[in-house]
C-alpha cells in the first residue's frame, strides 16, 4: 500500500510540473484560445440534417459494397488467370 502512495506522489508531482511549464510558457493560454475558436467556427458551420445524414450514408455503404465485389471479382478473374498461364 506504502508503495502505491509513493507512485501516486510522483504521478501528481509529474502532472503538477507539466502544468507549471505549460502556464509558464503560455501553452495554456495559447490552448484556450485554440479551443475558443474552434467553437466559434463550428457554431458557423452548416450541418446536414438528418434526412441529409441518411441518404450519404446508404450512399457509402452501397459504394464500398460495389468497390468490394468488384475487388473481389477481380481478384477471382487475375487468379484465373495467373492458374491457366501456370
Amino acid at each position: 500500500m506504502k508503495n502505491f502512495y509513493i507512485q501516486l506522489l510522483v504521478w501528481s508531482f509529474g502532472i503538477l510540473a507539466i502544468f507549471g511549464v505549460a502556464w509558464y510558457f503560455g501553452w495554456l493560454k495559447s490552448l484556450s484560445t485554440y479551443v475558443g475558436e474552434t467553437g466559434d467556427e463550428l457554431k458557423k458551420c452548416n450541418w446536414p440534417s438528418k434526412d441529409e445524414l441518411w441518404n450519404s450514408t446508404v450512399l457509402v455503404f452501397v459504394v464500398l459494397t460495389a468497390l468490394g465485389l468488384f475487388t473481389i471479382g477481380s481478384d477471382f478473374a487475375i487468379l484465373k488467370v495467373v492458374r491457366a498461364l501456370l
